[in-house]
């Protein structure tokens, strides 16, 4: 019946005060457990999440520059959240919640719905956006590993990229109301990520475009995104 529904029996029936969520196709390291409860002492903290890394990196270019991508979102994104207290999506494949404070969202998280529907997708923003409307902090545990498998060819990648795109989309709209609450670096860091994916979206088809109507392309475009794209994991490679 899918991963919500799982989740949902699970947590109504364990008795512990954490909740730890890995994914099948998951491997955490030997301190996780303890690293996740130690940020999890803070009863203002409402779920942690650990650091994403490809278990399957080296197998095609493909899991090197998704392993390279979930670097950058973990140690960009989520460590720049983590330091204003609002992470705003704690992986599904490791994180840690508090089950007193799951208790208080289960209905809201269970009744999710998309275009009408139950919505089978994006369980791990949905959760992380009820815990910051509820009052929690979310964190960030850097040294918390955990390795996933990551998809090895395009298709596969492209579908999970479209799942992870609704999500954002979706329950970005959810979290506008509590933007106000938190520190303002939060509001800009939602509509670069939102408004950056559509801005990139209208490039490419204004380029495509311009290619049917005039059989030229738009070098200086092109120019323009390469050299930031460039730059940016130059960076991260450094680093």
């Amino acid at each position: 019946v899918g991963k919500r529904k799982a989740q949902i029996a699970a947590i109504t029936q364990s008795s512990g005060d954490l909740i730890l969520n890995v994914d099948s196709d998951t491997t955490i390291a030997p301190d996780v457990v303890s690293k996740l409860a130690h940020k999890m002492r803070d009863p203002a903290v409402g779920a942690a999440m650990g650091q994403m890394k490809a278990s399957n990196q080296a197998d095609t270019w493909l899991t090197r520059l998704i392993d390279m991508e979930y670097w950058l979102a973990c140690n960009e994104e989520r460590a720049a959240q983590a330091r204003f207290g609002a992470v705003m999506c704690c992986c599904g494949p490791c994180a840690m919640y508090r089950r007193s404070a799951m208790l208080l969202l289960l209905d809201q998280y269970e009744t999710q719905l998309y275009r009408g529907k139950p919505s089978d997708f994006g369980e791990d923003r949905h959760l992380t956006i009820l815990m910051l409307s509820a009052g929690f902090r979310t964190e960030y545990v850097p040294t918390a590993i955990a390795a996933t498998v990551v998809p090895d060819t395009m298709g596969v990648y492209l579908r999970q990229q479209l799942r992870w795109a609704r999500s954002t989309f979706r329950d970005t709209l959810l979290a506008l109301p509590i933007l106000p609450g938190l520190d303002r670096y939060l509001t800009l860091d939602a509509i670069g990520q939102n408004v950056g994916l559509l801005l990139l979206a209208l490039s490419v088809l204004t380029g495509i475009g311009q290619f049917a109507l005039t059989a030229t392309l738009p070098w200086w475009t092109i120019l323009v995104i390469g050299s930031m794209t460039l730059i940016r994991c130059s960076v991260v490679a450094y680093r």
